[in-house]
């Protein structure tokens, strides 16, 4: 691929996958406060309520993106097979995360370990992801 547009791409979904990174780090700033009863977290789980649920949209767009400039650069959109499907993988775990995530009632939910590991899963992911990206890239 030439041009700017897959560094743009990169970069993007680079941003959304950084913000991911920092939801992950608030949300186990959050867990470790609750589990240890120690004062709680209120501002970052504020912030974690308020950018959780924008982060499945910020990655489909990217997802999208990927898409367009695949189909419109290669004409195939299974050229790179890997970071195809462990994108469209990245985007519905957010939202299977973002859809347990709001189904958290209460501090004894057992849906908060799920959430946990689902956010843990989702981060192994998104590393791998930029892996592959940088791989096309260069």
């Amino acid at each position: 691929m030439s041009g700017m547009l897959p560094l743009v791409h990169g970069l993007y979904n680079g941003a959304v996958g950084f913000l991911s990174f920092y939801q992950g780090w608030l949300g186990l700033k959050i867990r470790r406060a609750r589990r240890s009863q120690s004062s709680f977290p209120l501002a970052a789980v504020k912030r974690h309520r308020k950018i959780g649920p924008f982060l499945p949209f910020l990655a489909g767009l990217g997802f999208l993106a990927g898409l367009l400039l695949i189909a419109l650069d290669r004409r195939r959109i299974l050229a790179f097979p890997a970071h195809f499907f462990l994108g469209l993988a990245l985007v519905l775990l957010l939202f299977l995360q973002k859809r347990l995530g709001a189904r958290i009632k209460g501090p004894l939910s057992p849906l908060r370990t799920p959430h946990f590991l689902l956010g843990i899963l989702i981060l192994i992911a998104f590393s791998i992801q930029v892996l592959f990206g940088l791989s096309i890239l260069l």
